[in-house]
């Protein structure tokens, strides 16, 4: 990685702006339901308290396009900090962000102090990566940190307009999102397998596209396997189809031969009656799916093959859950997939953010996966082989 990062700066007495991500789900009350996101960003935060920086902390929260909107404040998060660091946090309630009020404080800021910024989305300007946001926010501090790898694909006022007015750095999370990540898809340990699932193969293309440059196997779960069924000349009855890539799906299976990767889709399907956990629902070959039924997740013979390929990989990139996870009898599927790849010690296994890392986090595996990435829409931009606007404007060693 030539990005510099936390080692690479001096931050002693120094006034530091942190990018993170604190994108927390909040209950209908105002309180966090899941604040993983926050202690995540610990070890960057207390490392640079530690080293006798100051901090400005910065975030946005949800989507208040542009406005002041009080569900939107980043007041729960502050709270939250508070309690999870021990000490006081200064919150800047403030609906354009940064005034002169804020501009006053962060110049008083002593070293051990930590500031918080309001949600950067109540400004019009951060998601358009607008110079005038980009300046104020610089104009706090002497340093610039992004920890914020969930929002790397964008390119905002936050993220990457900051960095043309100040010397930039990424955090630990950051870094250890791109180190791993890049390494499996840039010098994998063979043989490489992607297992790609998720509803949509529109979604996916441009990561099997990459796939099928690097992979040694690809196997295809999800509800995208049956525009890939439906190119096998499959009757696919009421699952969810896309008529516009089928084929898409026939290039991809021809290019996975021409290239001699191993292309793995579904054997046999657990079709339903209806799209609900309490209906009528039987196992059936892939090619016999009835014209009144629809496929909500792999059958047995299935999990059984990819778990043979999984078993003897040593690289398992996966992204996108297999069935209806949310639904217990469709979840049979992925939770199996979860299992097999925690189970496999000697690989090294990614989960790629969204539902594929809340479907090993239910199943209570997620300490036995090398790295969930902390990032859905960047982890799924960086398997495409993209170039991450947040990351790339951060300072080069």
């Amino acid at each position: 990685m030539n990005k510099k990062t936390l080692k690479d700066i001096d931050v002693k007495n120094k006034k530091v702006l942190v990018r993170c991500d604190f994108n927390v789900p909040l209950d209908k009350s105002g309180n966090i339901t899941d604040d993983i996101r926050i202690t995540s960003s610990l070890p960057t935060i207390k490392y640079l308290l530690n080293n006798g920086a100051s901090l400005i902390l910065m975030s946005h929260l949800g989507r208040p396009d542009g406005e002041p909107k009080k569900e939107y404040s980043l007041l729960p998060v502050a709270k939250r900090l508070e309690k999870l660091l021990d000490k006081k946090i200064i919150f800047e309630d403030c609906d354009i962000v940064v005034d002169d009020k804020v501009k006053a404080d962060a110049l008083k800021l002593q070293s051990g102090e930590v500031m918080i910024l309001q949600n950067t989305r109540y400004r019009k300007e951060e998601t358009k990566n607008g110079d005038a946001l980009s300046k104020d926010l610089a104009g706090l501090a002497d340093i610039y940190v992004n920890d914020a790898f969930g929002t790397a694909h964008r390119a905002h006022s936050s993220n990457a307009g900051v960095c043309k007015y100040l010397p930039s750095a990424v955090g630990f999370l950051v870094e250890k999102e791109i180190a791993v990540m890049g390494n499996a898809l840039e010098n994998p340990k063979r043989p490489l397998t992607a297992i790609l699932g998720g509803a949509k193969v529109a979604d996916k293309i441009a990561v099997i596209e990459n796939f099928l440059n690097i992979a040694d196997n690809i196997i295809i779960g999800g509800g995208m396997m049956y525009t890939f069924l439906k190119a096998q000349g499959y009757n696919v009855g009421k699952s969810l189809l896309e008529e516009d890539k089928i084929d898409l799906a026939k290039g991809i299976i021809q290019k996975s031969k021409d290239k001699n990767i191993n292309l793995y889709l579904p054997i046999d399907v657990v079709v339903a009656k209806e799209f609900k956990n309490d209906t009528e629902f039987y196992t059936v070959d892939s090619d016999s799916i009835p014209d009144d039924f629809m496929g909500l997740d792999i059958g047995e013979k299935t999990i059984e093959k990819f778990c043979e390929v999984i078993s003897i990989s040593k690289t398992i990139i996966w992204n996108g859950p297999l069935g209806v996870f949310e639904m217990d009898n469709f979840a049979k599927g992925t939770n199996s997939i979860a299992e097999f790849i925690a189970n496999n010690k000697e690989a090294i296994s990614i989960v790629g953010g969204g539902d594929s890392a809340a479907a090993v986090e239910k199943v209570g595996l997620a300490d036995k996966i090398t790295h969930i990435s902390t990032g859905g829409g960047a982890s799924l931009e960086f398997l495409e082989g993209k170039v991450l606007p947040g990351i790339d404007a951060v300072d080069n060693k």
